[in-house]
């Protein structure tokens, strides 16, 4: 048992040397000539301007359960200042914020260029008091103090995401808010969800129940990669309700996170058809024989090209545009095997009579539907990069997942791309080599590898470039069979990941690796404080590796494609 008086006795945490942020900030220095401090304590307020009660409520919930503070309404010298401000706007965009400790008449100033930018200040305020102010619950009898400190920032880009899979296994609901958390405090503003696949549907939709009654659930698993002997019995299944969804969008909206829905066609569709038997091409598959996907890998099941499909997902996109205000929507557009479509009668009759040359542009005819269906509704489509094939549709924005190639075509011709390489930031694949890592997929994706990771391949165009919105990391969850596995293939990759896409860094060769490694010794700490169960510096814990369980490494230079 621990002794009453052991956590009183702990050493206290230094302050954090500003140039301990992660993401690193365009600038941050201490004013004067010596160091200075401002003590946060019971008598400090909060003094929130209009359009920043949001930050407020979250300092109150996060920092006032870490400290014990009350950090009630009120003005004056021990304030906590937010405030919006257009000089910051004009000079650092919606985004931007300038953050000032002992600033004049208050004791830390957040002026940001929108309420985003504010919030974003508001987690440098929480980074600068510590490790500890991550914790929900005060652990030290300690001063929350800070440095005479000005930090200004602003994001590089404007889509800095991740993708989460929760269709190869389910991500529990309060896990997705957790995220949520964890992506604000690395300034993280988009949550791709990926929430349909062969191997599960995750989201309720009323007018078409067995999506969930039978799409979201699968008998048994593959234990490792699809290669693996192994199997788990036990049932895997889950979905969120409607409720369960508007809670998580407004959730991640008031940490400014925009969450993209993902609804995967006309690929990746065994889920629904296991549900709706009509769904797929059955004049060449016994679709009503099918059932939700067990293993992982390149489905041959696919959507057939009739209209009934189309009304049947105009129906479901009706439904999740209901739920998500994303000015985006991703259609998926991956991984389609085009076997059955040959094979099919009914699907070649279907080309001759739109006038398509081959099953390339007959996925292409789905694709620009959906986007046609989407625009007429004030949204985007957003699709994988093989969306290109067969032709693009004028406004959708590209995914660019199997290298570089993709989006740069799509950027050239001048559509907007979201950076998502495969190779440099698919955080499913493994840390390091060696037998230690758990299920080992893919090429070695060191930290130091997703630090020098660039969004924007050299050579490009200005003008293509002004297309690149941003980047994001992808989770692929097929060797991840819980929260734990998930936080140690995330973390700290994600880290290096947000600092790319936050930060306004050098080219890779000439970044600065050695001062991320020293800043990341305090942000393991506030990581230990989030509970992350992240993969330490040294390798993998003993409960965090998976001896046995086959995974598919690759060895060598990943391909830079």
């Amino acid at each position: 048992m621990t002794h009453p008086t052991d956590a009183m006795t702990r050493p206290t945490d230094a302050v954090t040397h500003p140039m301990d942020l992660i993401p690193a900030p365009l600038s941050a220095e201490h004013r004067g000539s010596t160091p200075g401090h401002v003590t946060l304590d019971a008598r400090t307020v909060l003094d929130a301007g209009p359009g920043t009660e949001g930050t407020a409520r979250r300092l109150r919930a996060d920092l006032g359960a870490a400290t014990g503070l009350p950090l009630p309404d009120g003005t004056g010298e021990r304030a906590v200042r937010l405030r919006i401000s257009e000089e910051v706007a004009r000079e650092h965009g919606p985004e931007g914020y300038r953050l000032t400790t002992g600033a004049p008449g208050a004791a830390v100033l957040v002026e940001g260029g929108g309420p985003a930018g504010v919030f974003w200040g508001a987690q440098t305020l929480r980074q600068l008091l510590g490790p500890d102010a991550y914790r929900r619950a005060p652990v030290t009898d300690r001063a929350w103090t800070l440095p005479h400190t000005t930090v200004e920032d602003r994001p590089r880009f404007g889509w800095r995401g991740l993708m989460l899979d929760v269709s190869r296994h389910f991500t529990a609901k309060d896990d997705v808010l957790r995220l949520l958390d964890l992506l604000a405090a690395h300034k993280l503003n988009v949550l791709h969800f990926h929430l349909t696949d062969d191997q599960g549907w995750r989201i309720e939709i009323e007018r078409h129940p067995r999506l969930t009654e039978v799409g979201s659930w699968r008998a048994r698993s593959k234990w490792g990669h699809r290669a693996s002997p192994l199997w788990t019995d036990t049932p895997h299944g889950g979905f969120y309700t409607r409720d369960d969804i508007r809670e998580i969008v407004a959730y991640a909206a008031e940490r400014h996170i925009t969450v993209v829905p993902e609804i995967d066609l006309p690929g990746h569709s065994q889920a629904a058809i296991a549900a709706y038997p009509e769904l797929g091409n059955t004049d060449v598959v016994d679709t009503a024989a099918l059932t939700v996907w067990d293993t992982w890998g390149v489905n041959p099941n696919v959507l057939a090209p009739t209209e009934e499909v189309l009304r049947f997902y105009e129906g479901v996109f009706e439904e999740v545009l209901e739920l998500f205000p994303s000015p985006f929507v991703h259609v998926g557009g991956d991984e389609c095997p085009k076997d059955q479509w040959k094979a099919s009668p009914a699907a070649q009759a279907r080309m001759r009579e739109l006038g398509l040359a081959d099953e390339d542009e007959l996925q292409s005819w789905f694709v620009r539907h959906f986007d046609r269906w989407l625009t007429a509704r004030g949204r985007r489509l957003i699709g994988w990069d093989e969306i290109l094939e067969g032709g693009l549709a004028e406004g959708a924005a590209v995914s660019s997942w199997r290298g570089y190639a993709g989006g740069i075509a799509a950027a050239e011709a001048g559509h907007d791309v979201v950076m998502c390489p495969e190779q440099h930031v698919y955080l499913d694949h493994r840390q390091a080599p060696g037998d230690d890592e758990p299920m080992p997929i893919g090429y070695v994706r060191t930290l130091e590898d997703v630090y020098r990771f660039e969004p924007v391949p050299p050579g490009l165009s200005p003008e293509a470039a002004a297309h690149i919105l941003g980047t994001q990391a992808n989770v692929w969850t097929e060797v991840m069979e819980n929260r734990s596995r998930v936080d140690y293939q995330v973390f700290p990759r994600l880290a290096a990941f947000a600092e790319v896409a936050w930060s306004a860094l050098p080219a890779p060769g000439e970044r600065d690796y050695t001062g991320f490694e020293r800043r990341m010794d305090t942000h393991y700490r506030r990581l230990d404080a989030l509970g992350v169960d992240y993969r330490p510096p040294a390798g993998p814990l003993p409960r965090q590796r998976r001896p046995g369980v086959l995974g598919r490494p690759l060895e060598g230079t990943p391909p830079n494609v």
